[in-house]
């Protein structure tokens, strides 16, 4: 039987990414754009979010990497 990890995600608006990571919003469309950053979902038709997980994944990187 396969474990289950017991993880809870969420769908972030723009806003919220902005906010969590401290970057502006043109600046995350320009890291999307050079795929530098995780990309954005269509939840409906004219609205985004971006998965916490990879947000998350996408700081902790960010961490890593100015760490080492």
């Amino acid at each position: 039987m396969a474990s289950t990890e017991n993880t809870s995600i969420s769908l972030m608006r723009l806003a919220q990414v902005s906010a969590k990571t401290g970057i502006a919003r043109s600046t995350i469309y320009k890291l999307m754009a050079e795929g530098k950053f995780p990309k954005s979902i269509k939840v409906t038709a004219k609205s985004v979010a971006f998965p916490s997980n990879l947000i998350d994944q996408w700081i902790a990187g960010r961490i890593a990497g100015a760490a080492a």
